[in-house]
């Protein structure tokens, strides 16, 4: 075992209840608020000094209250059907029953603005039906889709992004932030501090420069120091406030005790054999499913998307407009997390950079971005010699979520897998840790 949590972890968890209270305490006092989609131009609001609520992860907080199966039961009573993107549309529900007793909080006060992008035909419609219920401001970003593929782009992307986003793409991006620039001012009566924001803009690439080595120190340890449910809080809290003060030293802090792990030879699994990645969003009712396979397998999740993530998909150097480097930044994260081929290519490099040995896909099919994509990804991922399992589930529906079925099914190729070693085809070498 690696012994106690690391004393960061606790941490955060402090920084974010403390923020938590803090936001409550603001909202009832009646300020102004968004409510926004995780792939949304935060920075902006950070840098004017506005609360946000984001959308995926409030939806995370509903489940892991193990309250999505009530608002999903109640969406179907109100008549939507079942094929809603539940991670997406699951704060919608809830506010639609406007229960307040039921509610995280008590529930949310009516948010002054909404804004999401419209990288799934579903988003512009679920916000749009927010804003009706709400009056709320309805900020609605384009996602145009990109005029080509493109090959290593977590390395192009991070100063070629002109060549590769095409002119017209950032140049339309760039002119819908402004405009968000222009209604926070009317709405706030302040104008907007240009300084304020490149300073938190270069403090988040110094951030996430942080993130990157701790994903390579991960990566290339013997054994995995860390489980991803305690990679994630690290990484997404810090994230959720990124370029602060707090989570520039949280990444510091993050980075500091991962070393120290790793020197002292301290891992998750004393007897590691499989190193497995999970791809998709957190499995939020039941983040014990990633340690369960630890005792009688020497199976350990080592990989999820957000730590490296925060690197490869946010690192975007200034070329002298902040503004337009945060719409380089913005415009294709669909792409890089959910799409053929620059999510798989994407994938089939981290899986050799963290030796896994098996990926698991979480396949939320109603989610259309995601649960479609995955299909592509899969491939491409046992193309490249990766053997894969496939979990149809989603990250919220908790009445979709069989976990002993599920346990099951990847404990029956665990099995096989120490039972029949074979060479990992994505080194190349023979993988003496299954035998």
């Amino acid at each position: 075992m690696p012994g106690p949590q690391l004393t960061c972890s606790q941490a955060a968890l402090d920084y974010q209840r403390s923020w938590t209270k803090s936001l409550r305490a603001r909202l009832t006092d009646g300020a102004a608020y968004g409510f926004v989609n995780a792939d949304t131009p935060h920075e902006i609001f950070h840098a004017h000094d506005i609360p946000l609520v984001v959308n995926q992860w409030w939806s995370s907080v509903i489940a892991a209250k193990q309250l999505s199966g009530y608002y999903l039961n109640r969406a179907a009573e109100m008549g939507f059907h079942d094929s809603l993107a539940k991670y997406s549309a699951l704060p919608l529900i809830a506010r639609l029953e406007n229960d307040p007793s039921m509610q995280p909080w008590g529930g949310l006060p009516d948010p002054a603005f909404l804004c999401a992008r419209q990288s799934a035909d579903d988003h512009g419609q679920i916000f749009k039906l927010w804003a009706e219920q709400t009056g709320a401001d309805l900020w609605l970003l384009h996602a145009p889709s990109p005029p080509r593929n493109q090959t290593g782009w977590w390395d192009n992307l991070r100063d070629r992004w002109e060549d590769c986003h095409g002119f017209a793409r950032l140049d339309l991006m760039q002119a819908q932030l402004e405009q968000m620039v222009s209604r926070l001012e009317q709405l706030t009566g302040r104008p907007f501090d240009r300084d304020r924001f490149g300073k938190l803009m270069a403090s988040i690439n110094e951030q996430e420069y942080i993130f990157q080595d701790v994903s390579r120190l991960i990566a290339n340890a013997p054994r995995l120091p860390i489980r991803i449910s305690e990679q994630i809080p690290n990484v997404m809290i810090p994230q959720w406030h990124r370029g602060s003060e707090f989570a520039l030293n949280h990444a510091r802090r993050f980075h500091a005790e991962i070393s120290r792990r790793i020197e002292q030879n301290q891992a998750v699994c004393e007897q590691e054999q499989i190193r497995m990645m999970w791809i998709g969003a957190g499995l939020w009712f039941d983040t014990d499913f990633y340690s369960d396979f630890e005792t009688e397998f020497g199976a350990v999740f080592a990989w999820s998307m957000y730590l490296p993530f925060a690197a490869d998909g946010y690192i975007r150097h200034y070329h002298g407009d902040w503004m337009r480097t945060l719409a380089a930044r913005i415009l294709s994260m669909n792409e890089q997390l959910h799409q053929p081929p620059w999510a798989s290519e994407w994938l089939v490099k981290q899986a050799r950079d963290y030796r896994i040995d098996l990926a698991v896909i979480l396949v939320p099919e109603n989610d259309r971005p995601s649960g479609y994509g995955t299909r592509f990804i899969a491939s491409d991922l046992r193309a490249a010699g990766l053997p894969v399992i496939e979990l149809q589930a989603d990250m919220v529906d908790s009445r979709r979520w069989d976990g002993k079925k599920a346990r099951a099914k990847l404990a029956k190729t665990l099995r096989q897998m120490i039972n029949q070693p074979q060479q990992n085809r994505l080194t190349g070498q023979s993988d003496s840790s299954l035998i």
